[in-house]
């Protein structure tokens, strides 16, 4: 699949995959930070942001879709970040094609299979009726009767554009991502990757707990754990600061 991706700057490539229900758009930011040193390629994932819509959504299949980019573009020896689903994404990739990456950074997600999690944010997306809702606030209001965190509701009605006047639609293939939740939480089996991999965690996550480190650092040996403090699974989010310099850090 061709994906939609943002390319800006110029320097060392460094692809950066988005988390579920995200985009590249969630990237721009620091993509901007990054791209003052390294060329960036800012993904859409298949069924998320501007990327084709396709039946088939598990982690080979994403794995196939930046390597076909990769490909395209003609990218020697790039890094590849990603976040939450992306970070499972980018760990396939690893998985399926060993030698490409330079380094792999993975920002909080583990190796594991999770358990359902997600139970009242596809409630609330489906509880959004497009047929009938003529406003964002509208559909923030059905979205808040089951998510309460606001900065999750603007996160999610990102994925809401105008077709037309008084009509929204789904960027995401929202249908297609919920048949295929419990596959984004399966588990990536890797043992004894040589590709230097950092792994980077939110405090308050409960994502990549303590007692993960040495099951990761085991399949990883030329791997590293490190934590941000006082901040959630939005790690890059709510410190870009942080996520910025230990990311530079680590590439560098």
């Amino acid at each position: 699949m061709k994906l939609n991706f943002t390319k800006i700057g110029e320097g060392s490539p460094l692809l950066i995959a988005h988390g579920l229900f995200g985009s590249s758009d969630n990237w721009r930011t620091l993509g901007k930070q990054f791209a003052k040193t390294n060329t960036v390629y800012l993904i859409d994932l298949r069924n998320h942001g501007k990327s084709p819509h396709s039946l088939d959504m598990n982690y080979d299949f994403m794995a196939s879709d930046i390597m076909e980019l990769i490909i395209d573009e003609k990218i020697n020896k790039p890094i590849l970040l990603g976040h939450s689903m992306g970070g499972k994404a980018a760990l396939m990739f690893l998985k399926k094609y060993p030698d490409i990456l330079e380094k792999l950074i993975v920002a909080d997600i583990g190796l594991k299979k999770y358990p359902m999690h997600h139970e009242q944010i596809l409630m609330g997306l489906n509880n959004i009726d497009l047929k009938s809702i003529k406003t964002r606030s509208e559909a923030q209001e059905a979205l808040g009767i089951y998510v309460k965190e606001i900065g999750v509701q603007q996160f999610l009605l990102k994925n809401l554009f105008w077709v037309e006047k008084g009509k929204l639609e789904w960027r995401m293939n929202l249908k297609i991502i919920e048949k295929n939740i419990l596959k984004i939480l399966e588990e990536i089996t890797i043992e004894n990757s040589k590709t230097p991999t950092f792994f980077l965690r939110g405090e308050k996550s409960n994502y990549i707990p303590e007692e993960d480190f040495k099951n990761i650092l085991n399949k990883f040996p030329n791997g590293k754990i490190a934590t941000i403090k006082k901040v959630g699974h939005w790690l890059h989010a709510e410190n870009p600061d942080e996520f910025f310099r230990l990311v530079t850090e680590f590439m560098n």
